[in-house]
């Protein structure tokens, strides 16, 4: 069992508008669909049925890059048990492609594949095996085309273009219309300042394509309507979103089309593009007949986008008494052959490239590509987490090479409240960076080689190999590591980033009783927790019920950028606010002239009663309503941002930062390259733990998932043929139980005066440090310059 500790300064604002209520913010109150899951009987996307549906199935491209010469879909047709085969020319609408924020997806391929994968067919049958025979039987004849895979072959002169004729926004300011995107940020001036430095460092790193690997795949179900329209069941992490690229191809208005969230087993940004939910629909509305879809493992891995691969290039200047002087960079994020959200990763990566310190004088350009490689989009960190493993890797070089000890070289140049972010933006909230630092390294260190001293005792787990016996102790050495990270959260540059709650607050059998309704995706955050206990707390109810998240109410933005405490949680607060206005002047009307209270003191809800600020009781809630209903539904939006300037890169683009830091304990066979991660220590600032369990929990969470693509987790992309070589779980590995260590989690409360409650977004914080943090650690272990993600055993033995 991990430990965790928490700390929360004297006089800490927290934006407590009520005092404190049974299961309301602070308490560590237990998920209701917590034990649902951990006993196999929680409904996911995949579990759901209807009578008379049929089984869909998407026909993928076995090419990465081709021209659709004919397609033959006799066979399949002519299969019994077959309704429906689809292809591009059976589209429905005018608009026939889809994207977040360009376009240029298409629903089917449209005489030409880009990536390995992309769906051509569609097939509806009665039995998912049909479906999946009939598919097989579609004979397509493919003429392939040169490949575009690197940096080099995309912007060559002579190169392929993706996508010819471009007009989205972006093509009017990138040198190559193979760039999706460019974001460079000037600050200072970087010539004169690398006069100043006694020391500069380069370096080039390699980040490898990393999958979000849910666990649930894809899945949904689609029933065609009576008016004509369509009822969607679908796992997502953004209904709305969904909704304005679903509705659109299907030729029908948004309002005949309505979205209901099933049970999502998974997102980590995998699920914020479309995958199957325009098929499905295609399918239902083609029979007339309910359709469901669900991928297997093998097709999820093609189903949706992943982490961009990034090649990073970065040079440090320090003095010699440890101040950083200048930073200059380029990252290369591969997209893919299709934007999806690389746009706004590369504005994450851009500012955010500089780490966590202060820096006046930088030149930054980030660059997203378009490749025939598999599309890459949002992913836990977004960004932000290529770019801390090269920044924290240039940090460890030159307090190396100045021989300084790498914490106080970080702590020596790290950021606070009120430091000049490179794009301009001042750092208007809490910025504990030294304080993350200090309290990682204070931490007592796990002993060494315990299975030598365990004696008889030793559990065979605790060497590197586990279980596989392959070592007993001969050349282990222990290295350790620390990285710290910044992460910003909610959506930036500008974006209308708002969240939308209903309340509706009346008497059932004689009790008050809240309900809560959002669009807000539960993915496994606890965010339908975390809703109940903000109703408790404002309200002062134990009835709490939590609507089922559908598109009858407005959006809720996605579940993503670390963003729905903060916004679908605001969104809820200042709902649940004006209810518990309205519930006290429905008070003051009734019974005000029995008490000067109703008129003169400050008044609470507590314990399903009106209570004044020095504990009196007024009234019952349940009495104060009666047979009337207050029913109220508010937007939420944080402070604006704006947009980076496209030449400068300066602007005020975030809403918040959020900051974790890691220390990793690592003991590494050297003759064998085999790596045990003994201990990942993690302290975070949260602004306000609202479920400190949620809390640790996400915490460990993103922790888990940074180690993994630092020893294990990679995409393998053929370069010669672009097309994925591992797509299976047997093939991707993901850290198990038996791979995850002791994560010790240290918690600082240090609130953000502007944010609800004074909460910090803090789910992808911890994704970011705990990465270079591991390799960091294998470093010091081996002595080796590492360079890239994951590090493989052939790379540490020198069998490459």
């Amino acid at each position: 069992m991990a430990q965790n500790t928490r700390t929360v300064p004297a006089g800490t604002p927290t934006n407590v508008t009520q005092k404190h209520n049974k299961g309301g913010i602070g308490e560590s109150i237990l998920r209701p669909d917590g034990t649902l899951k951990v006993t196999g009987e929680f409904a996911y996307s995949s579990d759901m049925w209807h009578e008379d549906m049929l089984w869909g199935q998407t026909l993928r491209s076995t090419v990465a890059h081709a021209e659709i010469v004919s397609i033959d879909i006799s066979e399949a047709l002519a299969m019994p048990g077959v309704y429906s085969v689809l292809t591009y020319d059976d589209l429905p609408a005018e608009m026939k492609n889809y994207g977040l924020e360009i376009q240029d997806t298409p629903v089917l391929a449209n005489g030409r594949v880009r990536h390995h994968g992309e769906p051509v067919a569609l097939v509806a049958a009665d039995h998912p095996e049909t479906a999946r025979r009939a598919a097989a039987k579609i004979k397509i004849d493919y003429r392939e085309l040169p490949l575009v895979t690197d940096e080099a072959s995309a912007l060559a002169p002579d190169a392929p273009l993706i996508h010819e004729g471009r007009d989205d926004h972006h093509i009017g300011h990138v040198p190559h219309p193979n760039i999706v995107h460019r974001q460079p940020i000037i600050r200072g001036n970087v010539e004169e300042a690398r006069k100043r430095a006694d020391v500069i460092v380069e370096g080039e790193y390699t980040f490898g394509m990393q999958d979000q690997a849910f666990l649930g795949p894809e899945s949904g179900l689609a029933v065609p309507s009576e008016d004509g329209g369509v009822e969607l069941y679908v796992a997502t992490q953004w209904l709305h979103s969904d909704l304005q690229q679903i509705a659109p191809v299907l030729g029908l208005p948004p309002e005949k089309v309505r979205m209901t969230l099933s049970g999502v087993g998974g997102a980590f940004g995998g699920r914020e593009d479309i995958s199957m939910q325009i098929h499905a629909c295609l399918l239902a509305l083609a029979t007339n007949k309910p359709v469901k879809i669900v991928y297997n493992r093998f097709e999820s891995f093609f189903g949706h986008v992943h982490r961009h691969p990034a090649k990073l290039y970065y040079e440090h200047g320090a003095t010699k008494d440890g101040k950083l002087t200048h930073m200059k960079c380029k990252i290369v994020l591969d997209g893919g052959a299709y934007a999806s959200a690389s746009p706004a990763v590369v504005g994450n990566a851009s500012s955010l490239s500089v780490g966590p310190y202060v820096l006046e004088d930088v030149d930054i350009e980030a660059i997203a590509l378009y490749t025939n490689n598999p599309p890459c989009g949002a992913m836990r960190g977004f960004g932000a987490v290529q770019a801390c493993f090269a920044y924290e890797a240039q940090m460890d070089k030159l307090a190396a090479k100045l021989g300084m000890d790498p914490v106080e070289f970080r702590q020596l140049n790290a950021m606070e409240m009120g430091t000049v972010m490179p794009t301009g933006q001042v750092v208007d909230a809490p910025a504990p960076v030294a304080e993350l630092l200090r309290r990682v390294k204070a931490r007592p260190m796990p002993p060494e080689r315990q299975w030598e001293s365990a004696g008889e005792n030793a559990d065979v787990r605790a060497l590197p190999g586990g279980l596989s016996n392959t070592t007993h102790g001969e050349g282990v050495v222990r290295g350790v590591g620390y990285a710290v990270g910044i992460k910003n959260v909610g959506f930036s540059e500008g974006f209308d980033d708002y969240s939308t709650a209903r309340v509706r607050l009346e008497v059932i059998n004689g009790e008050p009783v809240a309900m809560v309704h959002t669009a807000m995706a539960e993915v496994g955050q606890g965010g339908i927790t975390v809703h109940t206990q903000i109703a408790r707390t404002e309200l002062g109810v134990m009835q709490v019920t939590i609507h089922p998240a559908d598109t009858q109410v407005g959006s809720a933005g996605s579940t993503s950028a670390s963003r729905q405490t903060y916004m679908t949680g605001g969104a809820v607060k200042n709902t649940c606010e004006a209810v518990r206005e309205a519930l006290l002047e429905i008070g003051r009307r009734k019974n005000g002239s029995y008490h000067p209270a109703w008129a003169t003191a400050e008044l609470l809800l507590e314990g399903g009663k009106v209570v004044t600020d020095g504990g009196e009781v007024l009234a019952d809630i349940a009495d104060i309503l009666e047979d009337e209903a207050i029913d109220l539904e508010l937007e939420f939006r944080h402070a604006p941002t704006e947009a980076f300037d496209l030449r400068t890169g300066q602007g005020n683009g975030h809403v918040q930062y959020t900051f974790a830091a890691h220390r990793a304990v690592v003991e590494v066979d050297t003759e064998l390259g085999l790596v045990k991660v003994v201990e990942l220590a993690t302290a975070q600032d949260v602004g306000k733990a609202l479920n400190m369990l949620s809390v640790v929990g996400q915490i460990q969470g993103g922790t888990t998932q940074g180690l993994g693509v630092a020893i294990m987790e990679e995409i393998i992309v053929d370069p010669k043929t672009a097309k994925v070589r591992n797509p299976s779980f047997t093939d991707y590995l993901i850290p198990t139980i038996l791979d995850t260590p002791t994560i010790p989690v240290d918690v600082l409360e240090l609130a953000d005066p502007k944010a609800p409650y004074g909460l910090r977004g803090m789910g992808e914080a911890p994704t970011l440090s705990s990465t270079p943090a591991v390799i960091a650690a294998i470093r010091q272990a081996t002595g080796l310059e590492i360079n890239k993600t994951p590090i493989r055993p052939e790379a540490l033995t020198g069998t490459l």
